[in-house]
C-alpha cells in the first residue's frame, strides 16, 4: 500500500510538470533537451522526497503537525515582513530595477527561510506545552488505535522489558510517566547502595530502550499530586489515557485488575513462555524405543520434544513419570534428559528410596574407643 502511494506520487509529480509545460503559451520556445531536463529534475526531486520519507520511518503525528503548523506561521510572518519591505523599498525607490531589486529579493527569501526555521523550531520545542484552549471548556484525551504501555519503576529496574522491545513483541508506544522518572532519580541518589544500584539500573534500561528501533518511547511530564503514591498515580494515568500497565509488582497488578485497568505482569508472561522440560520438573512420558547409549530409553512430549531417560530401557512401552535433569538446545530443536521418577508413595518409589539408602551394619559401625586405660568405665573403680 505504501509502495503504491510512493509510485503514484512520483507519477503525478512528473505528469503535472509535463502538463504545466504543455499548457504554457511559449512551450515551443523550449528545446527537447530542456524539456527532458525539467522532467528528469522533477523525477529526481520526487525520489529525494521518497528517500527522506524512507529515512524517517518512526514518524509521530505530533511532530508532523508541529512542523506543518510552524511552516504556516513562518510563511505568514514572511508574507507580512515581505510586504513591509516592499513598502519601504517603494518609498525609497530602491526595488524598482538594478541591484536594489536583486538585494530586495534575496532579503525576502532569506527572511522567509529564517522565519520558517524559527517557527518550526519554536513549535517543536514547545509542542507539549502549546495548547489552544477554549475558556471554561476542558477536553478529555481520547486515544484511538493501539493502547500504549505505561511502565512502572519495577519494570524498568527488572530490565526484561528491553528484551521484549528488542524482539518486537511490544507493538504499541511505551510511556514512562514523570513520577516514575522522579522515583528512579530518587533511588539513584539514595545513600543506600542497593537502592542506588536499582535506580541507576532503571535509568540505564530507559536509555537503552530509547535506542531500540521501531519502538516509540515517550516521557510524560505527569507528576503526582499532594504527595500521592506512584502506584495510584500510574493506575489513574492508565484509566485516563486508556493505556496498559507493564509491571513486575504483583500488588500493583492485582490492584489494577480490581480497578478495571489492563495490566501485564512480566513475571506471569515469562512463566507462560517458559518451555516444558525445565530442570527438576516432573513429566509423564511414553517410552517408545531404546536410546543410543546403554540402558537409555527415548520418548516424545506432546509438543514433539525428544526426551531421553537414563536407566529406563526395561520400561520401553510404558507410561512413566520422569524428572528432568538437563536440557540441550540444538539446531534441530530441544533435547530433554531425565531420570525415572515414580509416583511419590508408590511401591516402586518406596523401593527405590529404600534400596538407595546407605546400609549401615555391624561391619560399618564405628568402633568405640576405650574410655580408660583398661577399657573399664572410669566412674567404676577397679579392684586394687
Amino acid at each position: 500500500m505504501l509502495l503504491a502511494a510512493r509510485l503514484l506520487f512520483v507519477v503525478l509529480l512528473v505528469v503535472s510538470v509535463m502538463l504545466t509545460l504543455a499548457s504554457t503559451s511559449k512551450a515551443n520556445e523550449f528545446s527537447f533537451t530542456t524539456v527532458v531536463g525539467i522532467i528528469v529534475a522533477a523525477g529526481g526531486f520526487g525520489l529525494l522526497v521518497l528517500i527522506l520519507d524512507a529515512l524517517t520511518p518512526n514518524k509521530r503525528i505530533t511532530s508532523v503537525a508541529a512542523v506543518y503548523f510552524g511552516l504556516c506561521l513562518g510563511l505568514v510572518a514572511a508574507l507580512a515582513f515581505g510586504s513591509l519591505l516592499d513598502t519601504i523599498a517603494d518609498s525609497w525607490e530602491l526595488g524598482n530595477e538594478g541591484p536594489g531589486a536583486l538585494y530586495l529579493g534575496l532579503a525576502k527569501v532569506t527572511l522567509g527561510l529564517t522565519l520558517c526555521y524559527l517557527s518550526v523550531s519554536m513549535v517543536i520545542t514547545t509542542k507539549d506545552d502549546f495548547r489552544l484552549v477554549i475558556p471554561y471548556v476542558e477536553f478529555s484525551k481520547q486515544r484511538r488505535g493501539e493502547q500504549p504501555y505505561l511502565l512502572d519503576t519495577s519494570a524498568l529496574i527488572d530490565g526484561r522489558v528491553l528484551d521484549l522491545a528488542s524482539s518486537r513483541l511490544i507493538d504499541a508506544p511505551i510511556i514512562v510517566p514523570g513520577f516514575v522518572m522522579d522515583e528512579l532519580q530518587t533511588l539513584s541518589d539514595s545513600d543506600d547502595r542497593g537502592k542506588r544500584s536499582r535506580g541507576r539500573r532503571g535509568l540505564d534500561t530507559l536509555t537503552r530502550l530509547q535506542a531500540v528501533p521501531l519502538v516509540e518511547v515517550q516521557i510524560d511530564g505527569t507528576r503526582t499530586q499532594d504527595g500521592g503514591g506512584v502506584d495510584a498515580a500510574l493506575i489513574e494515568a492508565a484509566q485516563r489515557d486508556g493505556g496498559r500497565i507493564l509491571t513486575t509488582d504483583a500488588g500493583l497488578h492485582k490492584v489494577a485488575q480490581i480497578r478495571g485497568v489492563a495490566s501485564i505482569n512480566v513475571n506471569d508472561l515469562a512463566a507462560s513462555l517458559r518451555g516444558t522440560g525445565s530442570s527438576g520438573e516432573r513429566l509423564r512420558v511414553h517410552l517408545e524405543k531404546a536410546g543410543e547409549q546403554r540402558q537409555q530409553a527415548v520418548g516424545w512430549l506432546e509438543d514433539g520434544t525428544m526426551i531421553v531417560v537414563e536407566d529406563a530401557q526395561h520400561l520401553i512401552g510404558q507410561d512413566i513419570w520422569v524428572a528432568v535433569t538437563n536440557t540441550l538446545q540444538t539446531a534441530a530443536g530441544r533435547l530433554v534428559f531425565a531420570r525415572h521418577d515414580p509416583d511419590p508413595g508408590s511401591a516402586q518409589s518406596l523401593a527405590d528410596a529404600a534400596t538407595g539408602q546407605e546400609r549401615v551394619g555391624a561391619e560399618s559401625a564405628p568402633l568405640r574407643e576405650p574410655t580408660g586405660p583398661s577399657g573399664r568405665n572410669p566412674r567404676r573403680g577397679g579392684r586394687g
